[in-house]
């Protein structure tokens, strides 16, 4: 999240509205040089390979950059996490299967990691990913999720609660229990609706009119959500292509 650097606040308007190759480009004099802001440029391009399934060379080189600048154990580990997570999204969107390598880097990333390091959510919460929709091992998942949760809290980072409360809700839907999850979904869109993350807000709508019980509610969740796709320019392309049927 921005603090009171104008180019970091610049930075998160452009990401939150899908403007990725804009954002990355106002981070690139400072990624040149400087380790946090490589890690936070190579953050941005991998996010756009999410939501998008394109940019994955931009987004490889800034990240090999990224890893080069690190000085220490902590940029280190932040950089492997990185890694995971590009691994991980490659695979899970049937780019190029990096099953193991996502593994290993995230094994890397927890070695080099203090144990109060403010990256250890942010790992916890992509281990939980692995264990998920890579491993299919949903009680795991649950455990790491509640783990990344309770980290994210604990250090502020609102925008990762965001996600540990989506993923908490998924897994509280695969076990049934509904209520659990409409509480989940609906923190997650509270939050990214007062942070101003636009690009993520349509499948958090999505998500919540998948567990409530009116069907005319989940319906205008629904069509929200079509909005909001429609104005990004069919970002998430996973979404709009969902929110078809």
């Amino acid at each position: 999240m921005p603090g009171d650097d104008p180019l970091e606040r610049a930075v998160w308007r452009l990401r939150s509205r899908a403007c990725w190759d804009d954002a990355a480009a106002l981070l690139a004099p400072r990624a040149a040089t400087e380790p946090g802001a490589a890690l936070r440029r190579t953050a941005v391009l991998i996010e756009r390979c999410l939501f998008t399934a394109e940019g994955w060379a931009p987004a490889e080189a800034a990240l090999r950059e990224a890893e080069a600048l690190a000085t220490d154990d902590e940029e280190r580990g932040a950089a492997a996490c990185e890694r995971g997570h590009l691994a991980y999204a490659s695979t899970l969107l049937g780019v190029r299967d990096r099953a193991d390598e996502a593994r290993s880097a995230l094994g890397r990333a927890a070695a080099l990691l203090a144990p109060h390091s403010p990256t250890r959510p942010l790992l916890d919460f992509r281990r939980g990913l692995i264990a998920q929709h890579l491993s299919g091992n949903p009680s795991d998942a649950t455990a790491v999720f509640q783990r990344a949760h309770a980290g994210a809290a604990a250090h502020g980072q609102h925008l990762l609660l965001s996600f540990t409360w989506r993923h908490v809700a998924a897994m509280a839907e695969h076990d049934g229990d509904l209520p659990a999850a409409r509480h989940g979904f609906a923190e997650s869109l509270r939050i990214r609706e007062e942070l101003g993350y636009l690009v993520g807000i349509a499948p958090a709508l999505a998500s919540l009119a998948a567990v409530v019980a009116d069907p005319e509610e989940a319906e205008r969740l629904r069509e929200e959500a079509r909005r909001l796709v429609r104005l990004l320019g069919g970002v998430p392309g996973w979404l709009a292509e969902r929110l078809r049927h």
